[in-house]
């Protein structure tokens, strides 16, 4: 009988902070390819119907990940994470931003800060996510922009791809 895996999703307004954990039915190295590999990223990270492509890739510390959320019709919504630390198999972070597709950050969307911190549970994985915003305005505008909705599905996209023995992690 499989247990159920941990997920709790809350918000601080006073802290400008989301808080998310997710338990995964996978050991550490493999989730952590799925969170730093783009041919894996791209099979998970965005809301079904949308779909995430990836235009860039360097996870190194100074490096960056550009990519779209792209729409069933054909529209691209631009994002990049510019990472600031990593910890091997831990942790990283890394400032997100909406981007024009060179990567150039918009004022049109609100950023964020994000920490995502990796416990090994032997064939589980729970994974920490903290995301700060710079004000309580930014914070709500994502808030009412879905983001909720949107990452607690990519996460269950994640729970798919884990679960597919042809996934090639």
């Amino acid at each position: 009988m499989e247990r159920d895996l941990k997920f709790n999703f809350s918000i601080e307004k006073e802290n400008k902070t989301i808080y998310v954990q997710s338990e995964f039915a996978a050991n550490l190295a493999t989730v952590w390819k799925a969170w730093t590999t783009a041919e894996i990223l791209d099979q998970w990270w965005a809301p079904k119907p949308y779909k995430a492509e990836t235009k860039y890739l360097d996870f190194s510390i100074g490096g960056y990940w550009l990519y779209a959320m792209v729409s069933p019709e054909n529209e691209r919504h631009w994002c990049k994470a510019n990472y600031k630390s990593i910890t091997f198999q831990h942790s990283f972070s890394y400032a997100d931003a909406f981007t024009d597709e060179h990567g150039i950050v918009t004022a049109e969307f609100p950023g964020s800060n994000w920490t995502v911190t990796f416990h090994d549970r032997d064939e589980q994985t729970l994974v920490d996510i903290v995301i700060v915003h710079d004000s309580s305005t930014d914070l709500e505008k994502t808030l009412e922009m879905g983001f909720k909705e949107g990452f607690t599905a990519g996460l269950k996209n994640l729970d798919i791809v884990l679960k597919n023995e042809n996934c090639n992690l």
